[in-house]
């Protein structure tokens, strides 16, 4: 079982490869990757072991290109990063037509491996639990379902339906049952604590200070952060959503903030990319 450590690497590789590569082409050299990923705090050691790993997996392979490397996403890794990517940058603040897809299943328990896979994956693609073997979302994931039904192999003991009457009350008492949304509120509060107020100091006006490297560990960071939150948050439309809702405002402030730094985000980024020695401003920004 990989560490706490290891598993926060791969997800900042992830990451790094949703949010920098893919963008970019979709493979970057190893001295390129060890260069980003040493100025956001990963060592030498770390990364190496890391993408070891994730070629073991099968979400990463590598090609040499003279005397030097290159690592791409298989087709895998693309369909995981994709169902990510999507989750986060989902617009928020939506209109709903009133309809609930629902998730039923039965697994032996011979097969709870299987189970919480299934769990696991649900609660990615912003199901709550409605009851002992009854997962719902607000969005129509019938598609996606079926995709991530088809990877596990769990169609066999999975039913999807779609409808607006559930009889299990109404939206807003079925979001109260499903979602700690106020828990989830509290964390978007202590997001945009941090994050206002590192805006404001990066606001255009005041950039001269950061250099192309400190823009692109910024930009980084607040997405790396932000990408935590569609893990526990449903993206539920406006009509289920509690009074005093952050999710949208912290939505709104990375946008912001991405497009503020972005210039010299994007010549850094492709400074580094370009050279197979990863060659570029490595100035490390303090947290």
């Amino acid at each position: 079982m990989p560490s706490r450590q290891a598993l926060r690497t791969q997800f900042t590789i992830f990451v790094l490869f949703g949010d920098v590569i893919l963008p970019r082409g979709g493979s970057i050299w190893t001295s390129s990757l060890l260069r980003l990923l040493g100025l956001l705090g990963v060592s030498e050691r770390a990364t190496r072991s890391t993408l070891s790993r994730m070629k073991r997996k099968g979400w990463l392979r590598a090609e040499r290109r003279g005397r030097h490397s290159q690592y791409w996403l298989t087709p895998k890794g693309e369909r995981l990063l994709s169902e990510g990517g999507r989750r986060i940058f989902e617009p928020r603040g939506w209109s709903w037509d009133g309809r609930w897809c629902l998730v039923v299943y039965s697994i032996p328990e011979s097969k709870r491996r299987l189970r919480a896979a299934l769990r696991k994956r649900l609660t990615f693609l912003g199901f709550g639990p409605l009851g002992p073997g009854k997962w719902i979302s607000a969005h129509d994931r019938q598609a996606e379902v079926q995709a991530m039904l088809d990877d596990l192999g769990a169609g066999s003991f999975v039913q999807v339906f779609s409808g607006e009457n559930l009889d299990s009350g109404d939206g807003r008492e079925i979001v109260e049952r499903c979602w700690d949304l106020r828990g989830l509120n509290r964390k978007y509060a202590k997001f945009l604590a941090r994050w206002e107020r590192d805006y404001e100091q990066s606001a255009p006006a005041r950039q001269n200070g950061l250099s192309p490297a400190d823009c692109f560990v910024k930009t980084f960071r607040i997405s790396h952060e932000y990408s935590t939150f569609p893990q526990a948050d449903p993206n539920l439309p406006v009509e289920l959503l509690p009074e005093g809702w952050l999710g949208v405002r912290a939505a709104e402030l990375v946008n912001s903030f991405r497009a503020h730094l972005s210039e010299k985000n994007d010549a850094f980024i492709g400074e580094t990319m370009a050279n197979p020695n990863g060659r570029g401003s490595t100035r490390k920004v303090p947290r």
